[in-house]
């Protein structure tokens, strides 16, 4: 769940936003089935099941809050004071 976005500098100086988010919003619905087919996480579970629950749900948070700044950023006004 790596999200695409750019940033041009020069576009601040015509008054617009330099912050460009490409990626649409992710299927959240799959994240868990995600986290679980991945080798490093699949482990986790393996190893620790009752905390790898918790920590599945920690990162799955941190992920929608790291998208929404994304958001939050690609909706400022930049031409406005």
């Amino acid at each position: 769940y790596w999200h695409l976005w750019r940033y041009n500098p020069a576009l601040e100086a015509e008054g617009k936003n330099p912050f460009q988010l490409d990626s649409k919003e992710p299927n959240w619905a799959d994240f868990q089935g995600f986290l679980k087919g991945e080798v490093r996480y699949a482990s986790v579970m393996k190893q620790y099941p009752a905390e790898a629950e918790e920590l599945f749900k920690a990162a799955e948070e941190n992920a929608k809050w790291r998208y929404n700044s994304y958001k939050r950023l690609a909706r400022e006004n930049w031409g406005a004071e």
